[in-house]
């Protein structure tokens, strides 16, 4: 009779999926693709909120999405013209439309304008804050100018008792 321990079942999970290969075909891809801290936050942030779905569509989406930020995150979110929001009127995946992302474009914007980073947004001026408390404050500051009700959706908070499973997503990909 064989013994299983966890260690074991992580320590062979990390082998399958800790490669190169693996990450081509994942939507951790791409924010891959950015070298800069805030084009990365950016593009995971984007991948990972509309990250449902069938993962050939979520790809193919989030890369259309940074095609539509310029391939330049940071740099589209600080400095757009509303004429760069004209392209995005197309732009859609499942329910995430463009009244959605227009909105998390112009929030990103207020909080990049408050902070230099994400992380920095999610610790806020909190001293050692527990992930539920950063995970609240950060729902709190994004949702902080006016917006359509429907887009609190994409963004989930333990305030309403959900798990974040794609926010914590979002987080577990910047730790890497």
């Amino acid at each position: 009779m064989s013994t299983w321990s966890v260690e074991d079942f992580l320590n062979k999970k990390y082998k399958e999926y800790h490669h190169p290969r693996f990450i081509q075909n994942d939507p951790i891809a791409i924010p891959h693709r950015f070298s800069k801290k805030q084009d990365i936050e950016i593009a995971g942030f984007l991948t990972a909120t509309i990250a449902w779905g069938q993962r050939t569509t979520i790809l193919k989406n989030a890369a259309r999405l940074m095609e539509y930020l310029q391939n330049s995150p940071h740099d589209f979110i600080c400095h757009h013209t509303d004429n760069d929001l004209i392209d995005l009127q197309n732009f859609v995946h499942r329910t995430f439309n463009a009244n959605d992302l227009y909105f998390f474009i112009e929030s990103l914007k207020n909080i990049y304008t408050r902070y230099d980073s994400l992380e920095d947004a999610f610790i806020g001026n909190q001293k050692n804050p527990g992930m539920e408390e950063m995970l609240i404050g950060f729902h709190r500051t994004f949702f902080s100018l006016d917006h359509f009700p429907r887009t609190r959706k994409h963004l989930s908070t333990p305030a309403r008792n959900s798990a974040c499973k794609r926010l914590n997503m979002f987080l577990r990909w910047m730790v890497r």
